[in-house]
This record gives C-alpha cells, structure tokens and sequence, in this order.
C-alpha cells in the first residue's frame, strides 16, 4: 500500500512565511528571543528570593521602615516614597518611548529625536536615584547590635519608634579595639571601625531606661518582636557581640542579610540592564540627530531598541513588587 504525500504551497515547499516570519523582520524576532531568555534569567533570581524569604518569613525586614529616605529631607519619615517616585519615572519613560516610535512610523525625525530625548533623561535620573538609594542603605541610619546566632536587635523607645545609637551609646575614653586577634578579624586601622563600639552602647542603654530592644522576630501582626526591660537588658548582655551599621554582603542592620544580598543583586543586576538600555538608546538617539533612519527610510532600530526598553521597566514592576510592596 503505498502513502499519498501532499505537498503546499509552491515546488513543494511547506514553509511559506519568507524571511519574516510572524510579519517581524530578523532583527525585531532576534529582540523577542532575547528578551525571553532575559525574562527567565530575571524569573530564576525572583524565584530564589521569594523561596529564601519564604523560608525566613518570620524574620525578614519590613520595606515600609528600610526604605524610609527622600532626598533633602533628612529626618522626615517618607516611606516608599522616593522609590515610588524613582518607579514612575521609569514607567514615564517608557510611554515617551511608545511616541518616539510612534513618530518613527509617521518618520518626523524632529518628534523622534525629542521622545528620545526624554527616554535617555529618565533612564538617567532613574541610575541616579538608584545609585542614591544604594548609598543610602549600605550606610545605614539607625545601627543596630548584632548576636551570636546571626540575628539583628534594634533599639526602640517605649512607643516603638526607632532609636539610633548615637541616641544610646555613651562614648568612652581611650583607644577602642572592635576584634582581637584570638576572636577572628582585627583592624589595624581605626577608620574600619563602627562608630561606637559595643560596651559604649551598652553602658548608654543601661542608664536609659526608656530605650528597650526589638528583635528581628516578626510577630502574627507582621511587626517586630519588642522585648521588655528586663528582657532586653539579658538580650543585650548574654547575645550581643558586634555593632552593626547600614548593610552589605555579610550583615544587615535592617534585619535577615539575604535581604541585602538579594537587593544589591538583583537591583544592581536590573540597573545594568538600564545603564545598557541607556547608552543604546544615547547611539539611536545621535543617529536619529544625523538622520541615518531618515536615509534609509525606516525607523525600525528605534521599535527595537524600545522592546528592549519595555521590557527593561516590565522587569522593574515586578521587582518593585517582590521587594518594596509584597
């Protein structure tokens, strides 16, 4: 019995979509592929953060009191503001994208030239504020004291407002030594040094009776755990080890310090792709000034460059979400 083959289309052929499959160019399809392979990339590292923060849910900071700064307002309590701030501004420079390419259709080279324009600006301000927000969290602003097991114990009054250690610690004479070398590292320098040193806060919380400890603990209600007096001065004693200030890769005042690795990884990790989405769009924008799209009589690098874009402030959204609102 012999099989019938039926062949489409013309000599035989069954692929009938030319060089542009899906009516997209090769340059637009190979944008798409990236941006999905991009999209898993960022999907794994969300993934890893959400499970560790599954994992330690009892002890993982609160954004609402992390990310409490705004710029030239020291000491006002904004929290979430600025970064609101910093989100809308990357989403509004999105929708200039969207008008930039919308006039590369329509080819008003002087509309394109001035969207992208204000693309390029607030990516920028964007990198800015970003960088600002780094500086600001790995400096820290209240300090906290750190224990044998790992944990964080910040300072509160007795309505629960924070305290910082300059509020607490009592400064003692004579030439203070973080470490010795029998407990692990030592300093040779005094600029390593936190600015007060363990006992100069234990000797300030001792005479302030006001002052009492919050530990890391979150309790049903999702707030931090507040010791009483008396527990709070055994915490301190018997646990206390270390001053902490600000944050990096190793210790975080803030709370759990995969909370900081996690930041500085994957915020560092989604502002080089702004920094690169950046510099591309500065060399579309220079050639768009030159008119090399106006030449060849599309702007289709200008649509690609703004996939790229959008998926750039996409991403943001759902980091925005996993770390600061969830």
């Amino acid at each position: 019995m012999e099989a019938t083959v039926v062949r489409t289309g013309t000599e035989g052929k069954t692929w009938g979509g030319g060089n542009e499959p899906l009516k997209a160019s090769y340059g637009k399809m190979m944008m798409w592929f990236f941006i999905l392979s991009d999209a898993l990339t960022f999907s794994g590292f969300l993934a890893a953060y959400g499970f560790s923060r599954f994992k330690f849910i009892d002890s993982w900071p609160i954004a609402d009191e992390v990310f409490t700064h705004f710029p030239f307002l020291h000491g006002v309590e904004a929290p979430m503001y600025y970064v609101a701030l910093m989100t809308f501004i990357l989403i509004f420079s999105s929708v200039t994208m969207v008008l930039a390419v919308d006039a590369g259709h329509h080819m008003k080279k002087g509309k394109v030239t001035f969207y992208m324009f204000l693309t390029i600006l607030g990516g920028l301000v964007f990198l800015g504020s970003q960088a600002w927000e780094w500086n600001t969290f790995i400096k820290g602003d209240y300090g906290a004291v750190k224990t044998t097991g790992g944990n964080i114990l910040q300072f509160v009054d007795t309505e629960g407002e924070r305290v910082a250690l300059s509020d607490v610690a009592i400064p003692i004479q004579g030439e203070r030594v973080e470490h010795e070398s029998n407990t692990g590292v030592w300093f040779e320098s005094g600029s390593d040094l936190p600015s007060y040193s363990l006992e100069e806060v234990k000797a300030g919380f001792m005479q302030n009776e006001n002052v009492l400890i919050r530990t890391q603990i979150l309790t049903e209600n999702g707030e931090k755990t507040v010791l009483s007096r008396e527990e709070s001065i055994a915490a301190l004693n018997n646990d206390g080890i270390g001053i902490v200030e600000g944050a990096n890769l190793v210790e975080n005042e803030y709370g759990h310090p995969l909370f900081a690795d996690f930041f500085f990884f994957i915020t560092g990790f989604h502002g080089f792709h702004v920094l690169s989405g950046v510099l591309i769009n500065i060399i579309i924008f220079f050639n768009v000034i030159i008119g090399t799209y106006e030449r060849r009589g599309s702007y289709e690098m200008v649509e690609k460059v703004g996939l790229y874009w959008h998926f750039v402030d996409l991403v943001w959204v759902f980091v925005f979400t996993f770390f600061y609102l969830v």
